[in-house]
């Protein structure tokens, strides 16, 4: 138990001392930085060593102390919200906090007035899961933070220099972060919950100019709304049941826990980015690019796919939980056809991420053993890879002056190691042998037993993400005569160590993918449905000749290409006789043209405009029906 309190209070502690350092004592923040990620990083593996053969374990932690205190954090962010929102005449986070508090602190001052909580924190595989990722990948992405925050303000010198708040705000987004999966006790949940909604859209803001606070007050406002349903949820469970803790709450009869689940449910697809709650996240890209990595892939969105899997068993076999697959399913479908249409590299990362943990919400409305190990195996795999891939976006948008994908032309001649870095990033995202791609697979297995229909939507999205993925690799492998500037040096040491760090950790994650099943995944799926999917033989030879790809193939390509590279010789492109020299030709009219390779987009069919409403309309039509069906 000392662990997991140390685990969310120690990353507070860094925050405070964030917070009071000068911003000129750079080499001491990065001492620091370095500090807290050994600590948090190895107390993480600790828990997975310690406590992987234990099952869930349920601590007692009574303190009148702690429960005070977090009434008068939860205080002190209503107050915040209210005046903050007033000062930015914005009035709708106004009328929902007040709405939010008056059902909260009323219910505090009421019926829970009396509430006793046998068990306030526990731990399962699932929340080690989640600790991993917040510890290892989470202070990865901080690390990295500190070395592009003092560069990012060297490249942007009219945005006022915030570092000490702006790492204030992600060290305290880590230790909520640990408290949330760490909750047995569902009012703490909500309070964790709470602070990263409070601290997401200040991250997004941090800018502070018009784009920035339009964004942060839209992800603001739609934080509120699912906390609203949160808090809904929670005063309905213990009305109709008087229990608050997690564990109890999946012991209940469905009648009674199936519409409070619902409501945290309703939260979670808030969280996660799901349609119709969209928006905030693809506004979110106006934020530096830590601020990207760590709540689009990461952090924030798992917060909202792990409280969606935790109610997932509670809602198994009923209607709300088939709306639950359809929402998710569409979602997936619709915003890979989006991101065809996309030429700005965060916004494909973005709508990729709002796919991925689609599909993890789908696997929540199956809940069935194969479907909660694709599940947890998405969550794993997206972690790791599209933090890299947010970061390598974020370097040539400050070092290129771009982060179109048209302007990554040649990507792999101008900053070798950077490409080779995206490359390992979006290979993880959809080739095989990389993890996402085996979660996909098992993904397709769970929804062919479940549903036709869902299997469709996996089929058309999946040939959409390659589709996205694909031209953008191209932009970056293409190689053209006369390219021969290298900006390799533009990227710090700091920088390409920690990119490194992450493309090594998407390798060395699929490399361990038996390793990460058996000890992982399975253990938990057990303890939830007594049973895990065990592979067919088919399907573990398809699983060991992808790794054993990696192993051979990957290796001998890339001494191949070390020992013959030097002798290749780069000739310019030929043009049925029409050259006028390596890089031009003569084309219709006579006229004089360049040689250039553009990327098809297809707007017109896949566009924002086209699409984005429709999956709006869809999503707010089945959550309806989920309400409707749970309430009647």
């Amino acid at each position: 138990m000392n662990a997991l309190i140390f685990l969310t209070v120690f990353p507070l502690c860094v925050a405070v001392l964030a917070a009071l350092l000068p911003v000129g004592l750079h080499a001491l923040r990065k001492t620091i930085g370095i500090i807290a990620a050994v600590v948090m990083s190895a107390l993480s593996v600790y828990l997975l060593i310690a406590y992987h053969d234990a099952g869930p374990l349920y601590f007692t932690f009574d303190s009148p102390m702690v429960d005070w205190c977090m009434f008068g954090v939860e205080l002190f962010i209503a107050v915040f919200v209210v005046v903050f929102s007033i000062r930015h005449k914005r009035y709708l986070p106004v009328v929902l906090v007040v709405v939010q508090s008056v059902i909260m602190f009323g219910f505090d001052f009421t019926s829970g007035r009396g509430i006793q909580v046998e068990h306030n924190l526990f731990i399962d595989m699932f929340s080690i899961i989640m600790a991993l990722i917040i510890g290892i990948i989470g202070n990865a992405i901080c690390l990295y933070g500190i070395g592009y925050m003092a560069e990012y303000h060297e490249h942007y010198p009219e945005i006022k220099d915030r570092r000490r708040y702006f790492f204030f705000m992600m060290y305290a987004f880590l230790g909520a972060m640990f408290g949330l999966v760490f909750s047995n006790n569902i009012k703490w949940f909500y309070f964790f919950w709470e602070i990263t909604t409070i601290l997401s859209p200040l991250l997004i803001g941090y800018r502070n100019d018009e784009e920035s606070i339009k964004s942060m007050f839209r992800t603001l406002n739609m934080n509120l709304i699912g906390g609203l349903g949160f808090a809904v949820g929670i005063v309905t469970l213990y009305s109709g049941s008087h229990v608050m803790e997690l564990d109890k709450m999946m012991q209940l009869d469905k009648a009674l826990v199936l519409i409070p689940a619902v409501c945290i449910v309703f939260a979670g697809l808030e969280k996660s980015a799901q349609f119709p709650f969209s928006s905030w996240l693809t506004g979110a890209m106006v934020a530096p690019t830590p601020v990207s990595a760590l709540l689009h892939s990461s952090t924030m969105v798992k917060a909202g796919v792990y409280a969606i899997l935790r109610m997932s068993p509670m809602m198994k076999d009923t209607a709300a939980a088939n709306m639950l697959m359809y929402m998710g399913g569409m979602t997936f479908l619709v915003t890979a056809l989006i991101a065809i249409s996309q030429s700005n590299g965060k916004k494909v990362l973005a709508y990729s991420t709002i796919g991925n943990l689609g599909l993890i919400v789908a696997c929540a409305g199956v809940s069935s053993p194969a479907a909660l190990w694709s599940a947890l195996l998405l969550i794993i795999f997206h972690a790791v890879s599209k933090p890299l891939l947010f970061l390598c976006v974020g370097v040539c948008e400050y070092k290129l002056n771009s982060r179109d994908i048209e302007d990554m032309d040649y990507l792999i001649m101008r900053v070798p190691k950077l490409a080779a870095a995206m490359m390992v990033g979006m290979a993880g995202m959809f080739l095989a042998p990389f993890g996402m791609i085996v979660g996909k697979f098992a993904t397709l297995k769970a929804f062919l037993d479940q549903s036709p229909l869902m299997a469709m939507s996996i089929a058309y999205g999946s040939a959409a993400t390659v589709f996205f993925w694909s031209k953008w690799m191209g932009k970056i492998m293409t190689i053209k005569y006369g390219v021969t500037k290298l900006m390799e040096h533009l990227i710090s040491g700091w920088e390409k160590f920690v990119l490194a760090v992450f493309a090594a950790a998407t390798l060395l994650v699929c490399l361990a993918f038996p390793l990460v099943s058996s000890r992982l995944v399975d253990p938990y799926v057990q303890s939830v449905f007594g049973t895990y999917p065990v592979p067919s033989t088919f399907t573990l030879s398809v699983i060991f000749g992808m790794l054993a790809s990696l192993f051979i193939i990957l290796p001998l390509g890339l001494y191949y290409y070390g020992h013959s590279s030097k002798e290749y010789k780069r000739v310019g492109t030929y043009f049925g006789g029409a050259n006028i020299d390596e890089l031009s030709f003569r084309g219709p009219m006579d006229r004089q043209l360049t040689a250039e390779t553009r990327n098809y987009y297809m707007s017109k069919y896949f566009g924002e405009g086209v699409l984005f409403n429709i999956g709006v309309f869809i999503s707010l039509t089945l959550i309806l029906i989920m309400f409707g069906v749970v309430i009647l």
